[in-house]
């Protein structure tokens, strides 16, 4: 186990922001975590990089409680934050060279090391420019890059592609893949479902401090939501087939709106093509069919969009 809380508690005034939470990471996944914001996911990271103490519980990083510094357990972790930390009027050579050197590589390893991570996020072309003349997104990558010159066993990334262009993104979520394939372990906070659904092994949904749901995005989904919607777009929807598609196997509900028919059907009963043989001699004019989603999900837990509330 990489890294665990067990009944966390930490309070600001009279707000709990964790509230006995409990989280278990194991070695080489990578977990998403999620919450509208106020949930506790800062919190929750700051408790587990020993950035703030708790009021009760036990936090463990590689099987040792974080007392005082914790140098020792610090210098195995990497941390992306969403605001970027980089010196804007230094080169991006020398941004990761100062990065490393606090983590004590030097001499011949030091260079070395630049050199791999500027290949790898894609900087070499402009390794001498500063990052005030960089775009956002190649900034985001620079930030990464100052996260894992000393090669973390575990990187925490918090949200690492806000307000950045598509090629950016994708080149971060590729290294991201890439971490993981190297037993890397991950914690992958971010706003954007689509790149938790493709990135994440296992992923923790948090509301009110603490777990509300914890799982694969298959599981939490089966969890939380049981129906599927298959859209006909029919040129004479009528009452007939209506009645014939309702007395199909797994359909929970049949509705016309005007040339559409909206069918809801327990999911995984997979009676897609049972339907359309009841619809066959109608003239279909299209199918569309919507399965949930880790939003979905995510909606129906919490009834809260994303970016609602102040982060805690």
């Amino acid at each position: 186990m990489i890294a665990s809380m067990t009944n966390i508690v930490k309070r600001y005034g009279s707000n709990n922001a964790l509230d006995h939470m409990n989280m278990n990471i194991a070695k080489g996944e990578v977990l998403g975590l999620l919450g509208p914001n106020g949930a506790g996911k800062s919190t929750a990271i700051k408790v587990l990089t020993g950035l703030v103490s708790v009021d009760a519980g036990a936090a463990l990083l590689f099987g040792k409680k974080m007392k005082g510094q914790a140098a020792d357990l610090k210098r195995r972790i990497g941390v992306v934050p969403q605001d970027l930390a980089l010196y804007e009027t230094l080169s991006a050579r020398d941004n990761l060279a100062y990065f490393g050197k606090l983590y004590g590589i030097t001499g011949v390893a030091l260079k070395q090391r630049v050199a791999e991570v500027l290949d790898v996020l894609g900087l070499t072309d402009v390794e001498k420019k500063p990052p005030k003349r960089f775009s956002g997104g190649m900034k985001r990558r620079l930030n990464i890059g100052c996260a894992i010159m000393h090669k973390p066993e575990l990187l925490i990334l918090d949200e690492p592609t806000v307000g950045i262009d598509p090629q950016s993104r994708n080149h971060i979520l590729d290294f991201i893949e890439e971490m993981a394939k190297h037993d890397t372990t991950v914690i992958y906070t971010s706003h954007y479902m689509e790149e938790v659904a493709r990135l994440c092994s296992r992923i923790l949904i948090m509301d009110t401090g603490r777990v509300i749901a914890e799982g694969s995005v298959e599981e939490i989904t089966k969890s939380v939501l049981f129906e599927e919607t298959i859209t006909l777009d029919v040129k004479d929807p009528a009452p007939k087939l209506l009645d014939a598609i309702r007395n199909v196997q797994g359909v929970i509900k049949c509705e016309a709106s005007g040339h559409l028919i909206v069918v809801a059907s327990t999911i995984g009963v997979a009676n897609i093509h049972r339907i359309l043989e009841v619809a066959l001699p109608y003239v279909i004019n299209g199918v569309t069919t919507h399965s949930p989603t880790l939003e979905d999900a995510f909606l129906a837990l919490t009834g809260k969009n994303l970016r609602d509330g102040g982060e805690a």
